[in-house]
């Protein structure tokens, strides 16, 4: 039985940078309904939310009468559309092969579909270093609740206690609280106090971001958890 930590991993704005994909499939999508002048600043807002909560709530602001269904379809073949540009960030590359040589459980918990995830994982090639993967479509409630980290630590068959999620927005981190796991937190839009809330209950903040993420600082807090 492996008893060193695991570890799970978000996907969007954390192992790969598919935000920018993730604001355009949603500004194409609102286009086709006629909503026009769908901002970054507003995109921003849904960051770190799964994709039909986000568009529950687009739904209800614009009033669109299509059923959430029929728009998580519709974005969900605008994002794939995009999807082979998506970049992984190459520190985050270099922690995953760091905890992965070194034996570590690893799992992606994500709020995208199926599909979403498989397709960034393999235009990155992450799909061959984290095969297996838990998404929004296998847990009842998105984040900041924290079904989806501990469906990821019941596929480990790890205890939530055992696991280290690393995150890049304020539900993340939430969410893993909420589930009882240690969290590295890499914020992707960093707000003017990024060490107060959302991401106070984080163990490891990297208040710059991606351009600050040590791997290797990753890896001694990860190894310390366990």
């Amino acid at each position: 039985m492996n008893t060193m930590p695991a570890v799970i991993f978000d996907l969007d704005g954390t192992l790969v940078d598919s935000e920018p994909l993730y604001y355009e499939a949603g500004r194409r999508t609102l286009e086709r309904y006629g909503i026009s002048g769908f901002g970054w600043e507003e995109h921003a807002q849904f960051i770190g939310i799964g994709t039909r909560e986000t568009l529950e709530t687009l739904r209800d602001r614009y009033r669109i009468e299509a059923p959430v269904e029929e728009l998580l379809a519709v974005k969900s073949r605008h994002y794939l559309e995009l999807a082979a540009a998506t970049e992984a960030f190459p520190a985050m590359r270099a922690f995953v092969e760091r905890l992965r040589a070194a034996g570590h459980p690893l799992v992606v918990a994500s709020g995208s579909s199926r599909s979403a995830i498989e397709t960034a994982l393999k235009a990155t090639g992450l799909d061959a270093l984290l095969p297996v993967y838990v998404s929004a479509e296998d847990v009842g409630r998105g984040k900041p609740e924290p079904d989806v980290f501990l469906a990821a630590a019941r596929l480990l068959s790890v205890d939530p206690g055992r696991c280290v999620v690393v995150e890049d927005a304020g539900p993340g981190v939430e969410a893993a609280r909420r589930a009882g796991m240690g969290c590295i937190a890499v914020p992707y839009v960093a707000g003017p106090s990024p060490d107060g809330e959302p991401f106070a209950s984080a163990g490891l903040l990297f208040r710059g971001g991606q351009p600050e993420f040590d791997a290797e600082r990753a890896y001694e807090w990860v190894a310390a958890h366990g």
